[in-house]
């Protein structure tokens, strides 16, 4: 996946204030939790716990790592005894 980084002027950051950013899911988290990356400017975001958006700075980066470790351990802990 192309990693682009915003920069202080851009056409695509003028384009996203106008028309709007064009999200797509870069992680899962969890099955509700997501992290978000603009196709066009490069902004990234997460779902916060009241189900908003928010830009993803290194706390909510941070929270999301943790989120995903709870998550997988308990994922593998489920699927051991089911099976």
């Amino acid at each position: 996946m192309k990693k682009s980084t915003p920069t202080l002027f851009s056409l695509a950051k003028v384009h996203c204030s106008i028309f709007g950013h064009k999200l797509k899911v870069s992680k899962n988290i969890t099955n509700h939790v997501h992290e978000y990356r603009c196709a066009k400017c490069g902004m990234e975001m997460t779902d916060t716990a009241d189900g908003f958006l928010a830009r993803l700075t290194p706390k909510f980066k941070e929270t999301n790592d943790y989120l995903a470790k709870i998550h997988q351990r308990r994922k593998r802990r489920l699927y051991a005894k089911a099976s």
